[in-house]
């Protein structure tokens, strides 16, 4: 199984201390196999291949938010602590904008997440951000600015959930989304708005 960029660091502590210690307390070497097994379901990173073409949900989540911001459209995907918690490229493009910023951590869910830490990022035409909520503590992008980034491939992930959202490029309006609100997606495969 794959494990996200950087999570070793929550799985191996309790994996390599739960060896030794079930062969002088068991008990409490096997809770520590049990949680390095969880935290590996945790931090999994499942290969993905897009549905179609379209923009691409940036996360594995339920849609929370869809309304227009200025002349575009907003998507945002809400990320359950269940949910894969690698972020994908919802086009492709060139990475122009890669900025960190806030320092507050609400529920992702709530009006109040605008302040939250969040790292923003222009892709493409479209523009998007990795949010932070109450109970995740860390953004970890994976690429930088002037890199190229193919549609779907992974450029980040939010340790224990929280949002993503993507600004959708110009050309899409309100009739060109595929998905509602409340409906499961997948990042990287599941199509969130496509022009006809």
């Amino acid at each position: 199984m794959r494990l996200a960029t950087g999570s070793r660091r929550y799985v191996l502590p309790p994996l390599l201390l739960g060896v030794p210690v079930l062969l002088i307390a068991t008990p409490v070497g096997l809770a520590l196999l049990a949680l390095a097994g969880f935290l590996a379901w945790f931090f999994r990173d499942p290969s993905r291949e897009p549905a179609g073409e379209g923009v691409l949900s940036p996360a594995d989540g339920r849609v929370s938010v869809l309304r227009e911001d200025g002349d575009r459209v907003r998507v945002g995907v809400f990320m359950s602590p269940f949910d894969v918690h690698v972020n994908r490229a919802p086009v492709g493009g060139e990475v122009t904008r890669i900025d960190h910023r806030g320092a507050a951590h609400r529920p992702a869910f709530s009006k109040e997440s605008a302040r939250n830490e969040r790292v923003e990022y222009s892709l493409g035409d479209a523009d998007g951000a990795l949010i932070a909520g109450w109970f995740a503590r860390r953004i970890t992008p994976y690429v930088s600015r002037g890199e190229s980034v193919a549609r779907g491939e992974r450029i980040g992930h939010i340790a224990f959930g929280s949002r993503a959202d993507v600004v959708l490029p110009p050309e899409y309006g309100m009739a060109d989304v595929r998905v509602r609100k409340g409906e499961k997606v997948r990042a990287g495969e599941s199509i969130i708005a496509r022009a006809d």
